[in-house]
Order: C-alpha cells, then sequence, then structure tokens
C-alpha cells in the first residue's frame, strides 16, 4: 500500500504556549513536531471514544438490531479469566 504524503497543519500559539510544548518535547524525548503530532492524535482518539451518542445509518439498522437482539456468544477466554484469582488475591 503506499504511503500518503504527509499534510502540513498549521497551528497558532501564544510564545508561552510554544514554550510549554517544547518543555514538553524535550522532556518527552522528540522534537516538537512529533509531540504535538502524537498528543493531538491521541486526544482525538478519546474524543471519539467518549462518544455518548451513536449515529447508525438507516441502511445498517436492522443489520444493528439483529445483531443486539442474537443470544450473546460465549467467550472461553472470558470465561476461563473470571475462574481466575485475581494477583492481589494470591
Amino acid at each position: 500500500m503506499p504511503r500518503a504524503t504527509p499534510a502540513v497543519l498549521s497551528v497558532r500559539v501564544s510564545p508561552d504556549e510554544r514554550a510549554l510544548l517544547e518543555a514538553a518535547a524535550d522532556q518527552a524525548r522528540t522534537n516538537l513536531s512529533d509531540f504535538i503530532r502524537r498528543r493531538a492524535i491521541e486526544a482525538a482518539e478519546a474524543d471519539l471514544l467518549e462518544r455518548r451518542v451513536v449515529t447508525i445509518p438507516g441502511k445498517d439498522w436492522a443489520k444493528f438490531e439483529a445483531w443486539a437482539s442474537a443470544p450473546a456468544k460465549e467467550a472461553r477466554a472470558l470465561r476461563k479469566l473470571a475462574k481466575t484469582r485475581p494477583l492481589w488475591q494470591k
């Protein structure tokens, strides 16, 4: 699969904000660009995972209802895990 060309994203910050970001990047032992990119992606993923409202397109609604109404499938690994004593109780 060919790799996409990185796109430039410009963000305006105050001098104090830049100094803070540079200090954090230094502590993380990375450059400012990589630090900001990594943290922005982490924040975006967290925001998307915390969504409280899920939108299901109308064309997929019947498929969703069938999945939600289907009987639960047994997960053997979860059953085994449930029978294991936690490490702090050993």
